[in-house]
């Protein structure tokens, strides 16, 4: 099975309104509710895809209660989250469907005790035991430090379990240093971590960090990746326009997906770059349009960069 952890999830909900005007009231032509969460929304994913996962991390309230209802209702995925006392956090994205803009809002997460991080380490150290990969995806509640997914990437190596990381900032910074298989950050994210804005050179300085590989996201223009058998960039035919939010997990899913099947890494990139596109035609999160992922698969271009 695959295992993902989202530390910090979040009971997604998607106003979709005919135009977004600030300072300005709005009747809202439709409301999505979906678990949500960045691991939760890859956990989604390769569900859909077929692969058996299980999704660990932390819920807690009335909220993270809706979100295991709904988690149950819309996928087979395993719920292992662990109890918070403290209520899951909300994020909202309001969706203008004339322009396809999105405007999302996030709340921070609950503070989580120690008591509970140390409830979650035994958890994560069970599940360990029977995954094939492992991702550790989104950020951090108030209340874990900094350095956990460095601790979490390092008991996953210790376990032999792949491990593919997905955050930014600080926790970016010491997770990398701790040597995953894997890291997946986007433009904004691998600038801070590196400095650098050239995407070039900001991939392959990442990579010389720690991590065994780097794949950044390009935005509409797909992924940049630096692995042990060289630099590619794949491409999607032409920019989709819809709703972003998600993009980047399906890539997530991808790549994973790709890591236990062993395939070249042109076709990991080209599963992830249809993917991440066919997400965007979808109205949220954790789902994607299957019939343009299938035509995507098709017409995504994968070329080895000097």
């Amino acid at each position: 099975m695959i295992l993902t952890v989202t530390l910090n999830t979040a009971l997604d909900l998607t106003y979709r309104v005919p135009a977004l005007v600030p300072h300005a009231s709005h009747r809202v032509t439709q409301v999505i509710e979906r678990p949500g969460g960045k691991g939760l929304n890859v956990a989604r994913v390769l569900d859909t895809l077929g692969y058996e996962t299980v999704a660990t991390g932390f819920a807690g309230g009335a909220t993270g209660a809706v979100l295991r209802e709904r988690l149950a209702e819309l996928s087979t995925v395993r719920d292992a989250l662990v109890e918070t006392a403290g209520p899951t956090r909300r994020t909202v994205a309001v969706v203008d469907t004339t322009t396809g803009d999105t405007t999302q809002l996030n709340e921070p997460g609950p503070t989580v005790t120690p008591e509970e991080w140390a409830a979650f380490r035994g958890r994560f150290t069970e599940l360990l035991d029977g995954a094939r990969a492992v991702a550790l995806c989104g950020s951090l509640p108030p209340g874990i430090h900094v350095g956990a997914y460095a601790e979490l990437v390092r008991a996953a190596r210790a376990a032999g379990v792949p491990v593919l990381l997905d955050t930014s900032g600080e926790p970016l910074r010491r997770g990398i240093a701790a040597r995953p298989d894997l890291v997946k950050p986007n433009a904004d994210e691998l600038a801070q971590l590196t400095g650098a804005r050239e995407p070039h050179r900001a991939t392959l300085d990442a990579r010389r960090r720690g991590a065994h590989a780097v794949v950044s996201s390009l935005g509409p223009e797909g992924l940049l990746a630096a692995t042990p058998e060289g630099l590619w960039q794949a491409s999607p035919p032409a920019p989709v326009h819809g709703n972003p939010t998600g993009a980047g997990d399906s890539a997530v899913a991808g790549l994973l997906s790709g890591l236990i099947d062993a395939t070249p890494w042109p076709t990991r990139l080209t599963r992830a770059v249809a993917l991440s596109a066919a997400t965007v035609l979808s109205p949220v999160a954790g789902e994607f349009d299957a019939r343009a992922y299938e035509e995507l698969l098709a017409k995504v271009t994968v070329r080895e960069v000097s």
